[in-house]
């Protein structure tokens, strides 16, 4: 594990293997790129609420490489851990106890992107 910690090490594992895929199928990988853009800004929401979204559903979706790459976005966005903990609390809620698991990791991930972006 790096000195940043785990969840920036999911990312930095991820990267090489988005790239090779992407470079199959550029298009796919462009759309997708449009649509988290188009998703993620603000708008009636702000992108610090949308990425508080994306996190819960990465925790019921139980996707480390969702969660890191969220709870990221959440911390860039200006998200505290108090609201990143309970978006991971309506989760909880929503998908019982899976979600403990998958909320604890996330709030793990949240408070390791928070804690290295000051």
């Amino acid at each position: 594990m790096s000195e940043k910690g785990h969840y920036h090490d999911v990312l930095d594992e991820l990267n090489p293997q988005h790239r090779a895929l992407r470079q199959m199928i550029p298009g796919v990988y462009r759309g997708f790129a449009e649509m988290s853009s188009a998703a993620l800004t603000d708008g009636a929401l702000d992108k610090k609420f949308k990425e508080l979204i994306a996190v819960a559903i990465g925790v019921v979706a139980g996707c480390d490489g969702c969660i890191a790459s969220h709870t990221q976005g959440a911390a860039r966005a200006g998200a505290t851990k108090e609201e990143a903990a309970e978006a991971i609390g309506v989760s909880i809620l929503m998908h019982g106890g899976p979600a403990t698991i998958y909320g604890a990791r996330a709030y793990q991930a949240f408070c390791e992107f928070a804690d290295t972006s000051q």
